[in-house]
């Protein structure tokens, strides 16, 4: 008879092992890894710090440097060539069943590590046992395991807890999360909130509200939104385990005010991203009163393709792309005026050399032109320019 382990457990009992070891070990990932690591949201206490960095040691073999580095590199290059694991550059199919493959070719790059890597762990057993032992860490895993579960219980734990992180954390999050969902945000890259309900994988589900507020160590936004994650930051920082350093702003409408002034910039620039969420809204609305005009003019698969290219900066556009928006554009003046006004929005914090004065002047002038537009969208959303507040 084979051994059946310490613990003798029934099929379910294995079940209820799996999913919550798994989930420590993506609450290290998210807690450790993630938000105190790659962003510095938050810090923790040594306990916390300690038995995470050895749990994830034992379950992911991961260095702490390289993933940070190779985190922190996908912000910087987001969608680009550069982006590690980009599904808009490399293909879905690829990110989803292949990322724990992508990151370990990306960890391989020492100028990587040496630019984004910085202000990791370095001390005595980073350097002498977390680093180079990698293996070690997850045999070690196996033998408890086994030890634990019997032979064949154990042996099928240990392979579900070391493919849990490769699927749901670089396939999952670093693909879907950039392909598939709901988006709060108009931020520059394709981030998406895959679910609302950040449960299963510690609340990175909520993905394209991480990359509008990256150093926010809460990664819900909205009321309906929930962050496993924040719940047990919240936990340690009551054990005096932790202290949050930055959350995302809450957005607060105030009543409209009658003249544009620097409280009202400020207030845009803060929440920028759910400017430029709601101004993409109203572009949409408009882009179905255009449709049906449009139909005379432009063929079904520009009109198809026009309806993406409103939702990209034009400048990130292949040549042949901008060619055709650009002609496809000159078919209707108001998607014209939408989409230069857009432009001119977006350098209100896309300009770091001009005065408070002079970017105020500018969103003044934006308001006064777009409440003479005559387009109800724009009159309106001049109308919400007025109300954000601090």
């Amino acid at each position: 008879m084979l051994f059946a382990g310490v613990f003798d457990l029934p099929w379910w009992g294995h079940v209820l092992v799996v999913l919550a070891l798994t989930h420590v070990t993506i609450a290290g990932v998210t807690i450790y890894l993630h938000r105190h690591q790659a962003h510095r949201a938050l810090e923790l206490g040594p306990v916390p710090s300690h038995f995470f960095r050895f749990w994830l040691w034992l379950t992911t073999g991961m260095v702490t440097k390289e993933w940070a580095a190779i985190h922190r590199k996908h912000h910087a290059r987001c969608e680009t060539a550069d982006d590690p694991h980009s599904p808009q550059v490399l293909g879905l199919g690829r990110v989803l069943w292949g990322g724990v493959f992508l990151y370990v070719k990306e960890s391989h790059q020492p100028e990587t590590l040496a630019r984004y890597g910085h202000g990791t762990p370095d001390d005595w057993l980073e350097r002498h046992v977390y680093t180079p032992g990698q293996k070690l860490g997850i045999l070690l895993m196996l033998a408890i395991d086994l030890v634990l579960f019997g032979l064949a219980p154990g042996a099928l734990i240990w392979g579900v807890q070391m493919v849990w992180i490769p699927f749901w954390a670089a396939g999952v999050i670093n693909g879907v999360g950039h392909f598939w969902g709901y988006r709060n945000y108009a931020c520059a890259d394709a981030s998406t909130n895959i679910l609302p309900w950040g449960i299963l994988i510690g609340g990175e589900e909520l993905h394209n509200n991480h990359h509008a507020y990256a150093t926010s160590a809460r990664l819900s936004s909205k009321w309906y939104e929930f962050d496993i994650g924040w719940l047990y930051i919240r936990l340690l920082e009551i054990l005096g385990q932790a202290r949050v350093k930055k959350v995302a702003p809450r957005l607060r409408l105030a009543a409209a005010r009658q003249t544009v002034d620097l409280d009202t910039l400020q207030a845009v620039i803060t929440h920028r991203y759910d400017v430029m969420a709601k101004y993409m809204q109203s572009l949409r609305q408009i882009y179905r009163e255009e449709v049906e005009r449009l139909k005379a003019s432009l063929d079904a698969k520009t009109l198809k393709s026009l309806k993406r290219w409103l939702a990209r900066d034009a400048e990130t556009l292949s040549a042949q792309d901008r060619a055709a928006f650009d002609a496809a554009l000159g078919q209707s003046s108001r998607l014209t005026l939408l989409v230069e006004m857009r432009r001119e929005l977006a350098a209100l914090w896309q300009r770091s050399t001009a005065t408070h004065e002079e970017l105020l002047a500018r969103l003044q002038d934006w308001c006064r032109r777009a409440e003479a537009s005559g387009i109800r969208q724009l009159e309106e959303f001049s109308s919400r320019l007025r109300r954000y507040a601090l």
